[in-house]
């Protein structure tokens, strides 16, 4: 079978498991890992291998940057405390627990590789966590929360990892040592990434064939990662403060006609990759077990076994600890947020400490490891247990966990999105103000119809004076919404839904 075609078996197997995944009520990636595992024991089946550094480029940057555009900065600002107790010390304390656990069940096996283990599995992928939990419509506060940790716990796992192979070449891990190239490459990764970003809007402006600015994107997006690792950044950090640039200032400065495509091709993309992504990690199970020797396998289990059991109490001990603290501090000096949102309870901490699924990162990071690392078949088979047994364990009963719960929200999107849909129409037809104009009459009842919830009216008036009368009534909608974002009355979440009906309503009127 050509390589062509086990592609073409590959995708046709991935979206057949997540098309059972949806008609079942089930979250996708669990279908996927685990059909990709029994696919990687059928005659015949494809084998599907990648360079690891090219399965991280790949797989991880155009997601990352598209979970990372869409992040509402408010709302992570908003909550940085849980995001940073995650990302820093949820990641830290797991890369220590599993580098202890292994070193009392390998005791030969030296502190070094033990801690790149201990990297590689500690940072969750909400890709899992997040298809679970939005079929489920939780409080925004969990999505909010989940999202931004997976948005930097990546980096904050890479770099240890980088830090502790790099030490295995060095012969020894000096924190003196590596502390200047830590900071450096967070410094300079919260540096280049927004001077990049500017620098692609700059030039994203001069393209006005679609098609070609779609294609710009996918390979600035792939590039930047590269350059990002050839410079000694954090790819991951470089990427999350790239796109949060291009997100501030892109809505301002792009048309509804090229965005309505491109955000089309880059949903389908990012599909299309979490499906393969998914898949891939159950398909690796054949090689890796073929990589130990048959005496070796039995221990290896043992110790997997072991780490697949850390990273999951691990996390839920730091995480309900974390949400005690938070809950006294709240009985202490009162729950007063910023905006209306779930309070911190004992259900929400449980559910975002099970939220914990492992993925592509983690058995990315293994295989990255060259053919020589101490340990590397034991470090492999141990990160695709711990990928494959949380997503088993932990996917299976995150949405009964939820149901059980039945944690509600008052729907703070909905309702932002009510009040930006309201300013809107007040903002566009203060534009029309003094115009009495039978197509101003006309855009009027459009604007109406569309922004206050009515049927779309069938009247026209005069076409050329029609269509400068609703692109100026649109354009300071616009302008309204963007203020109120600007302004923090609204979040990412609302803006680009009241965004999106902005556009097809332009869209709907010819406007080029």
């Amino acid at each position: 079978m050509t390589e062509l075609s086990q592609l073409l078996v590959l995708f046709l197997a991935a979206v057949g498991l997540a098309a059972s995944a949806r008609r079942v009520g089930a979250p996708y990636p669990v279908f996927l890992a685990v059909g990709g595992a029994l696919l990687a024991f059928v005659p015949g089946a494809p084998v599907f291998t990648l360079p690891p550094e090219l399965a991280l480029a790949l797989f991880i940057a155009p997601i990352l940057l598209d979970a990372a555009y869409d992040t509402s900065l408010r709302d992570l600002r908003d909550n940085w405390i849980p995001v940073a107790s995650l990302v820093v010390f949820a990641v830290g304390l797991t890369t220590i627990a599993v580098a202890l656990v292994v070193r009392a069940l390998v005791p030969q096996m030296p502190w070094a590789p033990a801690i790149v283990l201990g990297a590689v599995v500690a940072p969750p992928d909400a890709a899992a966590a997040t298809a679970v939990l939005r079929q489920l419509r939780p409080p925004q506060r969990l999505l909010t929360i989940l999202e931004g940790e997976s948005l930097l716990n990546d980096a904050s796992a890479l770099l240890i990892f980088r830090l502790a192979v790099g030490a295995v070449a060095a012969g020894g891990f000096s924190l003196g040592a590596v502390a200047p190239a830590f900071l450096l490459a967070v410094a300079g990764s919260v540096i280049v990434g927004p001077v990049l970003g500017s620098l692609m809007l700059r030039l994203s402006e001069r393209i006005e064939h679609i098609p070609t600015a779609i294609v710009l994107q996918f390979v600035v997006t792939f590039g930047l990662w590269l350059l990002a690792e050839r410079l000694h950044l954090s790819p991951v950090l470089t990427m999350v403060c790239f796109a949060i640039t291009v997100a501030r200032t892109a809505p301002a400065r792009t048309s509804a006609r090229a965005r309505i495509p491109t955000y089309a091709v880059w949903e389908t993309v990012v599909f299309a990759l979490n499906i393969l992504a998914f898949i891939f990690i159950g398909l690796q199970v054949r090689p890796i077990l073929q990589g130990l020797g048959g005496a070796d396998r039995g221990h290896a289990f043992i110790v997997a076994a072991a780490v697949v059991v850390t990273v999951i109490v691990v996390r839920l001990a730091w995480h309900m600890t974390f949400n005690a603290a938070i809950r006294w501090r709240d009985r202490r000096y009162g729950w007063n947020p910023r905006r209306p949102t779930l309070r911190p309870s004992v259900g929400s901490g449980l559910v975002i400490s099970w939220a914990g699924m492992r993925g592509i990162v983690s058995l990315a990071a293994a295989l990255a490891l060259p053919a020589g690392f101490p340990f590397r078949d034991l470090i492999v088979l141990t990160a695709f247990a711990v990928v494959l047994g949380t997503l088993v364990i932990q996917g299976l009963t995150l949405g009964p966990l939820l149901r059980a719960l039945d944690l509600h929200d008052e729907d703070p999107v909905g309702r932002e999105l009510s009040t930006a849909r309201y300013a809107a129409l007040r903002a566009s037809l203060d534009a029309l103000t003094g115009d009495g104009s039978t197509a101003a009459e006309v855009v009027r009842r459009e604007l109406v119809a569309h922004l206050a919830g009515g049927d779309e009216l069938d009247e026209a008036g005069e076409a050329s004076h029609h269509g400068e009368v609703h692109r100026r009534a649109l354009q300071a909608a616009r302008q309204a919404v963007l203020a109120m974002r600007d302004a923090d009355e609204i979040g990412d979440d609302a803006f680009h839904r009241i965004e999106e009906e902005l556009d097809w309503l332009e869209m709907s009127a010819g406007h080029e």
